[in-house]
């Protein structure tokens, strides 16, 4: 049987689902002379046949048992389903009876309960009937009496007690109940517009000394009419108030101009004053008369203010311009003190955005002097930018009316910073460099700080007046002038030198020439380019932060216009620059050493004695420049790696350069100049600590370029050092110790030598021949080589190119 149908786990063979006859019967009979009680095997097997037989037999007859009971068992349940069913049948029809008992008992108890209900609805209708057609009466009455106190409550209640009957507005007496109160409501609207008429008359008449108690009752009764009546009342008295106004302070008036701002919101101050005694209690409390005077006055003074710039805008002046600015500011603030606001949605102004309390390093300190200096600190960028929410609903009510004028203010900062940048310059020229200190080397410039403060006073001032257009204008002309400031003071006082980074000139090449040493620069100067470089980097940092703030200040919508990457970019190239000259200089004063190093007669060295005096040489000039570099950047750490990095990068393969014009050399030679290798080796490595009395572990990405470098050259010397003959060992050894296929360098190698040009063609044959194959290919090996040179291939083409200029001259 297969396992999934054993039932019952067996140890018997016949049970094994890899059953096999033929095993089984050797299994019984292993030899012939076992087949001598086949017989017997023969009766055991046929008795457990029989057995098994009975067995299968007993089960198949239980079966047969098994479904009778369970036929029978389900008989049984089906009876006491039926019997269930009629049981339940039962409760129901009872449940039923008694249903319909309750109904017939309570019938007579519902009809008394709707007749109830019913008379009281008709009592409470009637009685709101009669005190609705007593209301009628008596408001008619009263309108006509002016009895505007006794209106304003029984009004109220009328309309409270009419809207009951509005679905019996089909009934004609209901109906004309309803004509009859609106016509009453038409009639005191007209009576108390005709009243405040009267009292507070349009034109020629001078207002009354004060209100009456029949005013401020007909102002309960506005409440309760269309508030059309309200805003009625409200305008017409306002309109009134402030007929003087436009009268006083019309366009060509002397006072109007913005010299006498001041005058306005004086003229303001003491009508406000004067409404607050004669009129304050006669206006209800929630109709905020006050604040709306004042609202109304804000937005004639703008329109007017705004009329009459438009008129006279060549007489504006910025002295002016702020002047009137600052006044409304200081105007909107004290209005923000004493309202609350709640009218300007009444109105068509629409709320500025005011700007949050900033953490903008420009903004900390808005009172402070203009000599501040800006500290960026760090946690300041760590914080999240708060939302701009308007603590004065004021803001820009009437200094609105100022922003498309603030283009004299734009020009004016423009040329003010024109001459602040005009007096840096002169400064620096009458000054000088600053003095080489070696406790405050490195020090930013001074004028770095002076234009930042000026840049903190310009953006406060500027987002005072307008978060919009004129914010994108100001941040144009700080782009301007921190790009004149980059190319002005900071890249044009950089000391110049005879000869670029990179490039050669026919002055270096004569001086080259004639063995004469490149002109180093003065203490004083690479104090100032370490002054120049620690500027800048503050410039960069600090143009970052002002590019957050402005965002931050600037409308929401002009947020993508302010970019000042292009700025930043400036301050980095004067940056790299001014590493670029440091390397440059120690690069050059180095060179009269490696010089003389490729004119030595290496092939006459006997002995192998302490370093050369060249490398005495490179070390003095290591020694002299780099602990006045390091000290002068000390607070800009990262650029001082930098210049380390850039140094060794230029040195070490025109060391080598140098290397391979040394030639030809003996094997004293050889070991001489591996050990004047070692020894530069050493110092490079120490390059950034030298001369500290605190040493610091080298950074490892400077480490890993010395090591990598210098390593090689001393390969070059070890290759120079073995014997060439055999050739085959000599080319293996120098495939395994420098790893480098161009013909170029193994040529170089045979110079250093001396070999002569015959033995020279066989070895780069050889060498051609022990070339290990490229693993994807020529064409690719080729490109890679094209696509990679290395610093050997390129100081060669420089020499080319020297020779190449000096045939010409």
């Amino acid at each position: 049987f297969p396992p999934s149908l054993q039932v019952f786990p067996s140890q018997d063979p016949l049970d094994r689902a890899d059953f096999n006859a033929v095993e089984y019967i050797n299994t019984l009979f292993p030899t012939e002379q076992s087949l001598a009680n086949i017989d017997e095997v023969v009766n055991k097997i046929r008795l457990k046949i029989r057995r098994l037989d009975d067995n299968i037999r007993t089960v198949v007859r239980g079966q047969t048992n098994v479904g009778q009971d369970g036929r029978q068992a389900l008989e049984e349940a089906q009876k006491a389903i039926q019997q269930l069913f009629g049981k339940i049948k039962d409760i129901k029809d009872k449940a039923e009876k008694s249903e319909q008992m309750v109904k017939e008992i309570t019938r007579d108890i519902k009809q008394l309960d709707h007749a109830k209900r019913h008379l009281t609805t008709s009592i409470t209708t009637l009685n709101h009937l009669h005190m609705l057609a007593g209301g009628v009466d008596s408001l008619e009455a009263m309108t006509r009496r002016r009895q505007y106190g006794e209106v304003a409550n029984l009004l109220q209640g009328v309309v409270n007690v009419l809207e009951h009957f509005n679905k019996y507005m089909g009934i004609p007496q209901i109906r004309q109940l309803s004509e009859r109160v609106k016509a009453a409501q038409n009639e005191l609207g007209q009576q108390i517009l005709a009243d405040f008429e009267e009292a507070f008359p349009s034109q020629g008449t001078k207002r009354p000394g004060g209100p009456s108690n029949v005013l401020r009752d007909a102002c309960l009764v506005a409440n309760v009419l269309d508030p059309r009546i309200k805003q009625e009342i409200i305008k017409k008295f306002i309109k009134q108030h402030l007929s003087e106004y436009l009268v006083l302070f019309q366009e060509n008036q002397d006072v109007a101009w913005l010299d006498k701002i001041d005058r306005r919101y004086a003229w303001i101050k003491r009508q406000l004053v004067d409404y607050e005694e004669k009129y304050g209690r006669m206006f209800p409390q929630e109709w905020c008369m006050t604040e709306r005077i004042a609202v109304e006055f804000c937005h004639v003074t703008r329109t007017e203010l705004a009329k009459i710039m438009r008129t006279r805008a060549k007489e504006i002046e910025v002295k002016l311009l702020l002047f009137a600015i600052q006044r409304t500011t200081n105007f909107e603030g004290l209005l923000a003190k004493r309202f609350s606001g709640c009218t300007l949605a009444d109105g068509t102004v629409k709320k500025p955005e005011v700007l949050p309390p900033s953490t903008n390093p420009f903004l900390e300190d808005e009172t402070g002097t203009e000599t501040d200096e800006i500290v960026i600190e760090k946690s300041d960028t760590d914080k999240p930018k708060k939302p701009k929410v308007p603590d004065n609903p004021f803001h820009g009510i009437v200094s609105k009316c100022f922003e498309p004028h603030l283009y004299v203010y734009i020009e004016s900062q423009d040329k003010n910073l024109g001459e602040l940048i005009d007096r840096f310059v002169a400064d620096f020229k009458a000054q000088g460099p600053p003095k080489p200190s070696m406790d405050e080397g490195g020090a930013v410039l001074p004028s770095c700080a002076d234009l930042f403060v000026y840049y903190k006073k310009c953006m406060v001032q500027c987002s005072q007046l307008s978060t919009g257009e004129p914010m994108i204008a100001l941040t144009t002309i700080f782009q301007k002038y921190l790009r004149e400031y980059a190319w002005k003071i900071l890249s044009g006082n950089l000391p110049k030198t005879t000869s670029s980074s990179g490039g050669l000139t026919i002055t270096s090449l004569l001086k080259e020439k004639e063995g004469s040493e490149v002109a180093k620069f003065t203490l004083e100067e690479l104090c100032l380019i370490c002054s120049i470089l620690s500027t800048a980097e503050y410039c960069l940092a600090t143009t970052q932060q002002l590019e957050e703030k402005l965002k931050e200040k600037v409308d929401a919508s002009l947020v993508e216009r302010i970019n000042l990457t292009g700025e930043m970019d400036t301050f980095s190239i004067v940056i790299s620059n001014s590493i670029q000259l440091l390397v440059q200089d120690l690069d050059a004063a180095c060179d009269p050493a490696l010089t003389a190093m490729s004119k030595m007669q290496w092939q006459n060295v006997e002995h192998v004695g302490d370093q050369s005096p060249y490398v005495t040489s490179v070390i003095l000039h290591i020694k002299q420049n780099v602990p006045i570099i390091r000290d002068n950047l000390a607070s800009t750490r990262k650029y001082f790696t930098q210049f380390c990095i850039k140094f060794a990068n230029s040195f070490i393969p025109k060391f080598i350069n140098h290397l391979f014009k040394c030639k030809p050399i003996s094997m004293v030679g050889a070991e001489q100049l591996l050990l004047d290798t070692h020894s530069l080796k050493m110092v490079l490595l120490d390059l950034p600590s030298i001369g500290s009395q605190v040493v610091r572990k080298a950074p490892a990405s400077y480490t890993k370029i010395v090591v990598k470098g210098m390593t090689r050259a001393e390969m070059i010397l070890k290759v120079v050092m073995a014997p060439h003959e055999p050739p085959v060992v000599f080319v293996d050894n120098y495939i395994k110790l420098l790893a480098d296929c161009s013909t170029d360098t193994f040529q170089k190698i045979l110079d250093m030598k001396g070999l002569k040009r015959s033995e020279q063609s066989s070895m780069l044959d050889l060498f051609r021949q022990r070339l290990p194959a490229p693993p994807s290919g020529v064409e690719n090996a080729g490109s890679l080589s094209l696509s990679a040179p290395t610093p050997e291939q390129e100081s060669s083409r420089i020499r080319k190119l020297e020779k190449l200029i000096k045939k010409r001259l």
